[in-house]
């Protein structure tokens, strides 16, 4: 039996057993919907390279682990082993979970008011059904994506946001997963649902956190709904264990006049695949992509990202920064799809690297597809190195030459991190990407 065989037959096995676990909990009507995503993945398998979207990626090495599913993992944590990961000044409207199960002890959800729902998605499966058929996998299609149909087959917990028509939420909701060593290596698949109705506004801060080095698989899916002249600022933080194999999937369904921003910073990770997949589908809608991914020792990060235009007069912005060291690999894939009914779009995509070591390396590959004739697209890569120049200058100017080196890195990756409005958020990224830094003290000391 084939090693791909071994790994379908495997999920059939263990979505079976699921199945039965969740027999009876009230979420009869989305078995059909369970049953087709398990039937999709046994015909899809994982992606190989040879897979034109997954060409600079292998994941053999993630399927070839006989992954358990969270239900036998329970662990409980107390406040103080997660307070290492708050952000100061963020507010505490919070959900957290700990290996992918809502933990109520450690959350806190009764602030936001005015119909605003922030729960779980399993308390949500029972008081917000109506809302949950209208939009849950309606977007994050797993017709050609295994992760997806994997996700959407095992679905049972994650968060549930629900922002009422002409609501401002104003401070940030944070989305907090935090992973933990267990006997054996699990797997996670949260689900979350963010759906702004028109005229809404709000923050979202999702964080992947881990407490210990340990090997897992966190499979994410995220589904955002943005109504008529709604505004969301999205975040994504990702500082899995450094043994961790990690998918998230980002999918944006915009409306007419909605203005989205998406915020990524991927810094941990054995193996990390990150989509982003906005559409804008109502006329004048804007979308900002912005990320910045840091990589060492052998990490592979992965950057997909397909934005598509489907309406006239929208516009994209695309600004993806990587730093990579040691023996890393960095991946970008942009495409920006500009469909024949999308005219007067305005589109760039920049993606910028550097290189600080010679065994890292980067595979850039920024796409267009335009239908419509009218349009205003550009895209263009750059990979490099720490300008030599811009050293000497510093040094000239009395700084030593690792401070110079830390500084030019800093400022490299803040053009990303100035990009984020919420001042908690960006300046906790300032220090994570500080400490990040080979001589994150001596920039600590000339800042």
């Amino acid at each position: 039996m084939s090693v791909v065989t071994q790994e379908r037959d495997y999920y059939a096995e263990i979505f079976a057993d699921f199945e039965k676990a969740t027999a009876g909990n009230g979420q009869g009507w989305l078995q059909p919907v369970r049953r087709a995503a398990i039937a999709r993945f046994t015909e899809l398998g994982f992606p190989t390279t040879r897979d034109e979207d997954w060409r600079f990626t292998n994941v053999a090495p993630l399927a070839q682990i006989a992954f358990q599913l969270t239900s036998d993992s329970r662990v409980e944590l107390t406040p103080r082993e997660i307070a290492q990961f708050a952000i100061p000044g963020l507010g505490d409207i919070q959900l957290v979970f700990v290996n992918g199960r809502y933990a109520p002890t450690l959350s806190s959800t009764g602030l936001p008011g005015h119909g605003v729902s922030v729960r779980s998605l399993a308390q949500a499966f029972k008081d917000d059904r109506d809302v949950l058929e209208q939009h849950l996998t309606r977007y994050a299609a797993y017709a050609h994506d295994a992760f997806i149909a994997l996700n959407t087959a095992f679905m049972d917990d994650g968060a549930f946001v629900h922002v009422p028509r002409g609501r401002v939420v104003e401070k940030p909701i944070r989305l907090l997963y935090v992973s933990t060593a267990t006997a054996d290596p699990i797997a996670t698949h949260p689900r979350n649902l963010i759906v702004m109705d028109e005229d809404s506004q709000a923050v979202i801060v999702e964080d992947y956190v881990a407490l210990d080095a340990d090997v897992y698989f966190s499979n994410v899916v995220t589904e955002v709904v943005v109504g008529q002249n709604s505004v969301l600022s999205h975040y994504m933080i990702e500082r899995e264990s450094h043994q961790a194999f990690s998918v998230s999937t980002l999918r944006l369904e915009q409306g007419r006049s909605s203005n989205v921003t998406s915020h990524r910073v991927l810094l941990g990770g054995a193996l990390v695949r990150n989509n982003v997949h906005p559409v804008l589908a109502g006329e004048g809608s804007e979308c900002l992509i912005n990320g910045l991914f840091m990589a060492t020792g052998s990490q592979h990060m992965d950057n997909f990202m397909r934005v598509e235009h489907a309406s006239p007069h929208c516009d994209s912005r695309q600004f993806y920064h990587g730093i990579l060291d040691g023996r890393s690999h960095g991946v970008f894939s942009g495409r920006i799809i500009v469909h024949k009914d999308a005219q007067k779009t305005d589109a760039k995509q920049t993606n910028k690297n550097l290189l600080l070591s010679q065994e890292a390396q980067i595979d850039s590959k920024p796409q267009l597809e335009i239908y419509a004739d009218d349009v205003k697209c550009t895209h263009g890569a750059t990979i490099g190195q720490i300008d030599q120049d811009a050293i000497f200058y510093l040094r000239s100017r009395g700084i030593a030459e690792d401070a110079a080196r830390a500084l030019l890195l800093f400022g490299f990756a803040g053009e990303t991190l100035e990009r984020m409005k919420a001042e908690p958020i960006r300046r906790y990224l300032e220090t994570l990407v500080a400490q990040w830094l080979p001589e994150g003290k001596l920039l600590e000391e000339v800042r």
